[in-house]
């Protein structure tokens, strides 16, 4: 199903916590993590490559809580 509404959610929710820049590359287009429309608008399908780009104090961090997310497909069951 891709990056949905929830797992938008789930992504802002775990970077508002952190002071570092995050973005999300896929395709030919980078987003800001922390806005939730610009992940929606993001558009990334199931099994996109997404690449994340961090930049600050917590940035590795930041980075290895959300690859846990998606990891653990954001609470949800991999369809």
């Amino acid at each position: 199903m891709g990056l949905h509404t929830r797992p938008a959610t789930t992504i802002v929710k775990i970077l508002q916590n952190y002071k570092c820049d995050v973005h999300f590359k896929c395709r030919k287009e980078t987003i800001n993590a922390k806005s939730i429309l610009n992940i929606l608008i993001l558009a990334a399908q199931k099994d996109s490559k997404i690449t994340i780009i961090a930049d600050g104090v917590d940035a590795d961090e930041a980075s290895a809580k959300l690859i846990e997310a998606f990891d653990n497909h954001f609470g949800e069951q991999p369809s």
